[in-house]
């Protein structure tokens, strides 16, 4: 039913799919530009477009608090983040890795809806020391098309990858292109 439904909702929107999600059972998946909450939406169509996709997101654990909405966001593979607490949620990510046999966690590096000059960097020390590459979403508004493309297995060199990525969703236009990847 989830799938007819958010199948439609995407095609309905005029909306479409460049590449697909790869078939490996463990990856990190950058979502850029994220500019807008409409971003969960389309996002939420493309994860039930595939049956052998069943990616995992991050969202501050306030969110989760709120009547249905906390069992609604569980329901479709949230998992609540307490951002208050100064602990490790890079190693707390990677067990989690370590833990499944299966995992695609979805991170949004801007981290905020608002245009940032350097993006956050703790999804890719994630993919480092998990030992899994990192897929690229790209949210294409003005063309209205997620690009799943390109994938970067990550360096060690956070700097010269995190420019790659970067540059990669430089050309996307997201919803408010004034806010996206500069």
């Amino acid at each position: 039913m989830r799938r007819k439904f958010f199948n439609w909702a995407f095609k309905a929107w005029g909306w479409k799919v460049e590449g697909a999600p790869p078939e490996i059972n463990k990856y990190v998946i950058v979502v850029a530009p994220h500019t807008s909450n409409m971003d969960f939406f389309v996002g939420l169509c493309v994860k039930y477009m595939y049956p052998y996709f069943k990616p995992s997101f991050m969202a501050k654990d306030s969110l989760f608090k709120i009547p249905l909405v906390g069992w609604f966001l569980k329901s479709i593979g949230g998992h609540p983040v307490d951002r208050s607490k100064k602990n490790s949620l890079v190693d707390q990510v990677v067990d989690v890795f370590n833990q499944k046999d299966y995992f695609i966690m979805t991170i949004t590096p801007e981290g905020t809806r608002s245009y940032v000059p350097k993006w956050k960097t703790g999804f890719y020390y994630v993919a480092l020391k998990a030992k899994v590459p990192i897929i690229f979403a790209g949210f294409d508004y003005e063309n209205k098309i997620v690009w799943l493309t390109e994938r970067l297995e990550p360096s060690g060199d956070v700097e010269k990858d995190m420019e790659k990525m970067m540059d990669y969703f430089r050309g996307i236009k997201g919803k408010h292109p004034e806010l996206g990847v500069r």
